[in-house]
């Protein structure tokens, strides 16, 4: 039994980062109505670019580690909150009117892009960094099932994150014109709502979420591959498109019900077919809730 509840808290951190991650995608997905693999590129960019300056920090200015820590997470935002600003306000305007196929083939791109300037910006070498906050923190004594303290941080943080913005979107004039331009954009606008401004200010809010999560990713793991982007991408894509885009966070409890399911998949099953039966799981509920919506537009 100890076992069981071992693995569980250690997917409900892995799950916490799925969450966060799919709500800014849902929430992005709200307005622009359109796949967008650029997401998963965002969370591994930021995450690469908090190592490689954290390790410019240490290994070329000599700080210790704290302030190198500080130095490329400050970084690491600006610069990865600089793309985002560039990809919300020239990249996504314009290809929110276009084919649905058009975003997926520009936001692949974009996401190519990210992992091969993270890749020579490293030297196509992997930074490691060193375990941060790793003492354990006992449930049920010494010999009970335990999380470190990252992870207790990182689960605090993201839902705080999550009930901060529920709350916004829910009670806030900001929440209610996101929501008047996902359901009719043009009663939106004849009502003074900006689309444009809106969809701008979306994609910046849902891309933040995807920052932040590479962060934490980073300083739990030490480290993101190159093609973490794509991998990550394409599983938070399946997993919105499964639970649904319409309610941001009923996404996120979807896909932190998925990291509870890997954890319990890795305990038990061989893990080499973890991802396989995961996103043929996701494949049919996707399927399922597409011959549902078909039928209810038939009747």
């Amino acid at each position: 039994m100890a076992y069981l509840i071992q693995i569980l808290l250690n997917g409900a951190h892995n799950g916490a980062l799925y969450a966060l991650l799919s709500y800014g995608y849902a929430l992005t997905y709200q307005v622009t109505h359109r796949a967008n693999f650029a997401h998963g590129a965002i969370f591994a960019f930021s995450g690469q670019n908090l190592i490689l300056f954290t390790a410019f920090g240490w290994n070329t200015l000599w700080l210790i580690l704290p302030l190198a820590l500080i130095f490329g997470l400050t970084v690491a935002a600006a610069f990865s909150g600089m793309v985002l600003l560039l990809l919300a306000r020239t990249v996504f305007p314009p290809l929110i009117e276009k084919s649905p196929n058009t975003m997926i083939a520009a936001t692949l791109g974009v996401s190519i892009t990210l992992m091969e300037l993270a890749r020579l910006g490293a030297g196509t070498r992997d930074f490691w960094l060193p375990q941060l906050f790793a003492t354990p923190v006992h449930f049920g004594g010494s010999l009970g099932p335990t999380l470190t303290q990252i992870q207790l941080l990182n689960m605090l943080i993201i839902v705080a994150l999550l009930v901060m913005s529920e709350t916004i979107m829910r009670n806030s004039r900001f929440g209610r014109y996101v929501r008047a331009v996902s359901d009719d954009p043009l009663a939106a606008e004849l009502i003074g709502v900006s689309k444009s401004a809106i969809s701008k200010a979306v994609v910046v809010a849902g891309g933040s979420y995807a920052i932040v999560a590479g962060f934490l990713a980073a300083i739990y793991f030490g480290n993101i591959g190159f093609g973490a982007g794509l991998v990550f991408g394409l599983k938070v894509l399946f997993i919105s498109a499964a639970g649904g885009f319409s309610v941001p966070v009923y996404t996120a409890a979807g896909a932190f019900l998925v990291g509870i399911t890997e954890a319990v998949w890795d305990g038990y099953f061989p893990t080499i077919y973890r991802d396989a039966v995961l996103y043929c799981v996701l494949a049919f509920l996707l399927a399922t809730r597409i011959e549902k919506h078909a039928i209810n537009i038939h009747n």
